[in-house]
């Protein structure tokens, strides 16, 4: 009897385990430009949904001039997985952007469509303190941005 409970208790933990690493995160950085001049980093975590197993986007980015982050709602393309648009908190303008390797390259678009500008984005490397920081500041913005 012992030796069932004792399997027992190591096939919950495996399972407890397993359910863990499925949930995990990646955090991404992306540095680049806005109409080939303007520099903006780009801060992306990304997480399973735990409801539909279809991936969960939290995100800001900046234009580096600006201390200002700006949150973004991304959609993944349903059809082709690397295609993105993602919308920034407010509706002040939209990023639609084509995934390729470590690279997004696309356009942002002003809410009246008469400005379209071209963006091309790189993925960097972070340290675990940076990516610390990027997930206090995306905290920090989202509740700014969605508090009552």
């Amino acid at each position: 009897m012992k030796k069932v409970i004792f399997f027992i208790a190591i096939c919950f933990s495996f399972l407890n385990q397993l359910s863990a690493q499925s949930q995990t995160s990646v955090s991404n950085l992306y540095k680049g430009t806005v109409d080939g001049k303007t520099p903006i980093t780009v801060y992306i975590k990304t997480e399973e949904n735990p409801c539909t197993a279809d991936l969960m986007f939290t995100s800001m980015y900046r234009y580096n001039k600006s201390n200002n982050w700006i949150q973004l709602n991304i959609t993944q393309g349903k059809k082709k997985e690397n295609e993105f648009v993602m919308v920034e908190h407010g509706f002040s303008g939209v990023l639609i952007l084509q995934k390729n390797g470590n690279t997004f390259t696309g356009l942002w678009i002003s809410p009246d469509t008469k400005k379209q500008l071209k963006v091309d984005l790189k993925e960097a490397s972070m340290t675990k303190k940076e990516i610390e920081n990027f997930e206090k500041t995306m905290e920090k913005v989202n509740y700014e941005n969605n508090d009552c």
